[in-house]
């Protein structure tokens, strides 16, 4: 095979990304929405103005809103709003937000999701062919409070804290953009976002005339939703197993592993208990929720990791020297700056977007957000059956290179007493114009989706399968 012949292949497999437009009733050629609100237009980004993007994105609405009506709120959170493209619904709105705690949306918007795309190595943003604005208008929203652009002095204590300033936030969201009222609302997001987004649910679904949405249901992906030993120390071994080729640990190094799992109760764990149906709740390797002394394997492979690759990325473990540049300044394990300032930390954009320009903005704050720490009870232990139940459907999301919350890990919302009664099948999870790329399960309203060639962010490592799976929650398709 010739070179040509070999890049010709390489180009036509890539063009796959380029996503068909979504089998659903027509739409309007132009989804333009016009908001009467005068103070709408204190908000309105110019499409053709946002800096080093040469491309027109259309018209969108950013900066910042009060998290309640009070007059003297301090409170705001940053939000950046694009209405649907030509493909999109104007029935429907997405919310966003990422996780952390304390790491800013925008990375989302700029990496994952949005109609910029401007990811790790790239020269320059591009168009985002798999933006969910394809889908329907989104809302990116900085929370809570010490998030990004977001202003005020964090005070919440816990989940249920956070989601009533968020649905405050959204309350004064609406009174400026009252055009979308009374639309269907679909809250997504990812890592920590398992905490926020279930919460941030229940709470919508427990005070039903607090907004004037209609939750249809929720999309997470790489959640946090169970305790730490379950989701991360337990699995760790099996996942460097898996994936011995990237780890190159040597054999004794591995029985050591091996060994210290066997005496923590971890080896076999899943084979035991991970069963369809499941016997009962999930039983603690130990005493309790955090890994016992000598049992914190995560940070031992991690450190050992480091050893064989210094640039190891626990978000997406194959990634090595050099580094890739990020224009967030955070693409992995530790930041890599070569342009500075930061992207969001440009003047002639925050001036663009209406942002503070008196923040230095850093993807993820330096604010502790949660100032005496997070109360709350992990979302699938607590609030996350009750939001499964009310809602039309729900999706989690889980890249199979994520080392940070690794997939196995998510068996708790899986298997516990009210988990899936039959098991997940090989190589169920189908993208359109690739073929099986991970499994697909559903029961009950919940649907389990793991992906293949993915890391922690799944809409920016592997956009088609995360796009389809926001499709099928919108009801767009008729399977994920």
């Amino acid at each position: 095979m010739t070179k040509a012949e070999l890049h010709a292949k390489q180009l036509a497999a890539a063009q796959r990304y380029q996503r068909p437009a979504p089998v659903r009733a027509a739409v309007p050629k132009s989804n333009n929405i016009t908001f009467t609100n005068p103070k709408a237009s204190e908000f309105y980004v110019d499409g053709t103005t946002i800096p080093l993007v040469d491309f027109d994105v259309g018209p969108s609405w950013s900066g910042l809103m009060p998290i309640s009506a009070n007059a003297n709120e301090t409170r705001k959170l940053f939000f950046w709003f694009f209405p649907p493209g030509p493909e999109g619904s104007l029935d429907d709105l997405i919310f966003w937000t990422n996780g952390g705690p304390g790491c800013s949306s925008l990375e989302g918007f700029l990496q994952e999701n949005g109609p910029i795309s401007w990811s790790f190595g790239q020269a320059k943003p591009t168009q985002n062919a798999n933006s969910w604005t394809n889908l329907s208008s989104v809302l990116w929203v900085e929370q809570p409070v010490g998030t990004g652009f977001s202003q005020g002095t964090p005070n919440i204590t816990n989940e249920d804290d956070l989601a009533a300033q968020l649905v405050g936030f959204m309350q004064q969201f609406l009174e400026v953009f009252s055009e979308l009222k009374s639309k269907k609302l679909y809250l997504s997001g990812e890592s920590y976002a398992g905490q926020y987004v279930p919460y941030i649910a229940n709470y919508i679904y427990e005070h039903p005339t607090a907004l004037n949405l209609s939750l249809q249901g929720i999309w997470i992906a790489d959640p946090v939703l169970g305790w730490d030993v379950v989701q991360t120390q337990i699995p760790v071994v099996d996942f460097v197993h898996k994936n011995a080729n990237i780890f190159a640990f040597e054999q004794t190094f591995m029985a050591q592993l091996d060994a210290t799992a066997a005496q923590c109760n971890y080896t076999g764990y899943y084979e035991k208990f991970a069963t369809y149906p499941p016997a009962g709740l999930l039983p603690l390797p130990g005493k309790s929720t955090e890994a016992a002394r000598g049992c914190d394997l995560w940070d031992t492979v991690f450190n050992a990791a480091l050893v064989k690759n210094p640039a190891f990325n626990i978000y997406r473990i194959w990634d090595t020297y050099p580094i890739l540049f990020d224009p967030l300044g955070f693409p992995g394990s530790f930041e890599q700056v070569q342009v500075s300032p930061l992207y969001f930390d440009r003047q002639d954009v925050k001036l663009a977007i209406h942002a503070p320009t008196s923040v230095d903005w850093t993807e993820c704050s330096n604010i502790n957000v949660f100032p005496h720490g997070d109360s709350s009870a992990p979302s699938a232990l607590s609030v996350l059956p009750n939001v499964i139940e009310k809602s039309v459907r729900t999706v989690i999301v889980h890249g199979l290179a994520d080392f940070i919350l690794i997939a196995e890990g998510s068996v708790p919302i899986r298997n516990g007493l009210q988990g899936f009664q039959t098991p997940i099948a090989n190589d169920s999870f189908l993208v359109d114009g690739m073929g099986a790329l991970g499994t697909a399960h559903t029961e009950r309203g919940l649907t389990f989706l793991e992906v293949a060639l993915s890391g922690h962010m799944t809409p920016q490592f592997s956009p088609l399968a995360a796009f389809q799976a926001m499709s099928f929650l919108m009801g767009f398709r008729p399977t994920p």
